[in-house]
């Protein structure tokens, strides 16, 4: 008995539901993995509508499958969830006056962690140099006692 209570604890996972779409040819699948991964979960936190189990991202996949389908392009089905959800829902936003923090975020904190690592190694080196000044100027005068 206890071994069928196990056997079907573990064959809970089978009963997973998984989404299964149906298009017409190879290149429409292959369109769909790829706006899949490319479009952002807006519930989840930087997860991708392929890897989300949010029911949004359902939603979202449901739309991308039905477009595909209906013909339009990738740059029509990107355009509808930027105008839906915003540039926050693609994982390569356009450049502009709205998204120009992302882009430019990541150079300006390179930067300033090189200028911080330049003026902590100048600061190091002057103080070992004047602790070395001051190390000479002492040992004369030990020397002549």
């Amino acid at each position: 008995m206890l071994r069928i209570v196990l056997l079907l604890m573990l064959s809970i996972p089978a009963f997973a539901a998984i989404d299964v779409y149906q298009f017409d040819n190879e290149q429409q699948e292959q369109r769909f993995r790829i706006l899949s991964e490319e479009l952002r979960c807006p519930k989840c936190q930087n997860q991708s509508i392929a890897d989300s189990d949010a029911g949004i991202a359902q939603d979202m996949r449901t739309r991308v499958h039905t477009m595909i389908l209906e013909g339009k392009s990738d740059e029509d089905i990107v355009d509808y969830f930027v105008s839906r959800y915003g540039d926050f829902v693609s994982y390569r936003p356009p450049v502009n006056a709205g998204t120009s923090i992302l882009w430019l975020g990541p150079i300006l904190l390179l930067l300033g962690g090189a200028v911080l690592i330049v003026i902590l190694l100048r600061n190091a080196s002057r103080k070992a140099a004047a602790d070395d000044e001051a190390s000479q100027d002492k040992e004369p005068e030990e020397g002549t006692k």
